[in-house]
């Protein structure tokens, strides 16, 4: 299965590609917004990264290790990402059009709200990683190992920590 991504709304749509041949042109209508669109199979040529570009990776990938991440389990909604994280607050949610958020998720799903939880992460006094999760609020709950938190619940997290916001899954690395 692959994956097209909606240039209006930005909601993905799946398609067998076992079914097309190299240079034949699809048209899609998406599901969310009505928008049509076409897309011609093929290999892809990717442009080399610009200077900027290059530069913020190798910044994301120096903070992943310094500050941890996130991995988002891949499932029917999305595919499997890995988000840096920043020291304070992390604000985790479904990546939407007009919404700003620090830690983006790409997912179709809808039961994730576009501000679903917050990471925060701090040094304490001896110099070593502090990591609090909490419900943004959210309307379907974030869950800590299959346990719901509650509307304040400030709760400590450590490294290898399984969180559910939504459907969708991620464990938490620092």
């Amino acid at each position: 299965m692959k994956r097209v991504l909606c240039p209006k709304c930005e909601n993905y749509l799946y398609f067998d590609e076992t079914k097309y041949s190299d240079g034949q042109s699809l048209v899609f209508v998406c599901d969310h917004c009505g928008k049509q669109f076409s897309i011609r199979l093929g290999k892809s040529k990717m442009k080399p990264l610009r200077k900027e570009e290059t530069a913020a990776q190798e910044e994301a990938e120096a903070r992943k290790e310094e500050f941890g991440y996130i991995t988002v389990i891949e499932n029917v909604f999305g595919f499997k990402q890995v988000l840096p994280l920043k020291e304070g607050d992390n604000v985790i949610g479904r990546r939407c059009v007009g919404t700003t958020i620090n830690t983006p998720i790409e997912s179709g799903d809808m039961s994730m709200d576009r501000r679903h939880c917050i990471i925060n992460v701090k040094r304490n006094k001896q110099g070593e990683l502090v990591c609090t999760l909490r419900d943004a609020p959210s309307l379907t709950g974030t869950f800590l190992m299959n346990r719901i938190l509650g509307d304040k619940d400030r709760v400590r997290i450590e490294d290898g920590a399984i969180i559910t916001i939504g459907a969708t899954t991620f464990i938490f690395h620092c």
